[in-house]
């Protein structure tokens, strides 16, 4: 069978690689062709196109790269009749991927979305474009399948891939002589945000000086970006190793988004930062109908981690945040117990598994009727 696989940031990148290892462990003659990354490359994927080339964050953003976006368009679709697979699988990226789900479906592929669209949140018409276009869902938070089914869709809960994701890649970070505990600082995986994010949170670098802070660097930002705005700090650039560098910590300061999930998954009490594009903002605060922005707080529906958002987000909010999760701090133990009811929530380990199941299995429905 022939499958193409769309995913357009780090994340896609990480849950799109064990997949692909699942669909060739079920599909020995699978031909993988791919949007994505170096996981998925290494994977087995063909890759044609990385994300490093169609990550745009906020709304301001995406509208100064408009005609970027829709020439990366017209060359997926170009690409995906060119390759003719059997199946389009899209993996999140919704303002890229629910375009690609009208043209593959209008094309005549079958078209299988992994990782919803965080529709529940804003943007609740767009349930109407998936029950149109895409012939099967596969949700990884626990109460995406009953928003579905309250519009008569029916999707899979195959659980969260991070619970994969942490137990698979075995990564390790070398702590060296420096025996102080760690403190991680995620500050995101684009450089827009690493310019907001970053600065703000080596603020706190000063005021913990007994503990050693270390940058998780994202694959795809060279480190001289980072040690662009470290210059006299006491703090290191790890790049490429997040899990290693949670594996070691003692906490973290942590950009909203997917991280967030992965650093409770490694059982590091954090504090989650936010702040960007003032209008992008103000935009997002009008139309997002959530009460949190933590992936931790959302699934379990009240604060178990502190957010710190937009003007929240200031040196002094920081430190005491960061304060009330260290050694000694009740808070601390209370996230910790928080945690394990967490992992409860997101399911088993296996999601992967069972999503190159549904699909594989799909497949060979289809070709059989």
């Amino acid at each position: 069978m022939k499958y193409y696989i769309i995913s357009g940031e780090a994340s896609g990148d990480l849950h799109g690689s064990n997949l692909v290892k699942e669909i060739l462990a079920r599909d020995t003659d699978a031909q993988i062709r791919a949007w994505g990354g170096d996981l998925m490359q290494a994977a087995g994927a063909d890759v044609v196109k990385h994300y490093r080339d169609l990550a745009f964050m906020g709304f301001a953003e995406v509208l100064m790269n408009l005609r970027t976006i829709l020439r990366n368009l017209k060359q997926c679709k170009y690409d995906i009749l060119d390759f003719n697979p059997d199946v389009v699988i899209l993996v999140d990226y919704p303002g890229f991927n629910l375009r690609i789900a009208r043209f593959a479906f209008e094309s005549g592929f079958r078209v299988h979305y992994y990782i919803s669209p965080q529709i529940w949140a804003w943007k609740q018409s767009r349930v109407q474009i998936i029950r149109k276009y895409v012939h099967k869902m596969m949700v990884i938070l626990p109460f995406e399948k009953e928003f579905y089914a309250k519009f008569g869709y029916q999707a899979d809960f195959v659980g969260h891939p991070l619970l994969d994701a942490v137990s698979i890649i075995n990564s390790h970070y070398d702590i060296g002589a420096d025996s102080r505990k760690i403190i991680a600082l995620l500050p995101g995986s684009r450089r827009q945000e690493i310019s907001v994010m970053l600065p703000l949170m080596l603020e706190a670098v000063t005021t913990f000086k007994d503990y050693r802070f270390v940058i998780a660097g994202a694959p795809s930002i060279p480190d001289a970006y980072y040690k662009s705005f470290t210059n006299g700090y006491d703090v290191d650039v790890v790049s490429g190793n997040t899990y290693g560098l949670l594996s070691k910590a003692h906490a973290a300061l942590v950009t909203s988004g997917t991280a967030t999930l992965e650093t409770a998954l490694f059982n590091v009490p954090q504090v989650v930062c936010y702040k960007g594009n003032p209008l992008s903002y103000q935009i997002a605060k009008w139309l997002v109908k959530v009460k949190y922005i933590s992936l931790v707080n959302l699934v379990m529906d009240r604060e178990v981690v502190k957010e710190l958002i937009q003007h929240e987000l200031n040196t002094d909010n920081i430190k005491s945040a960061l304060n009330s999760i260290l050694d000694g701090s009740p808070g601390r133990q209370k996230m910790l117990d928080d945690y394990i009811e967490l992992r409860k929530l997101l399911g088993g380990p296996g999601a992967s598994a069972r999503t190159a199941n549904l699909i594989v299995n799909d497949l060979k429905l289809s070709t059989n009727q």
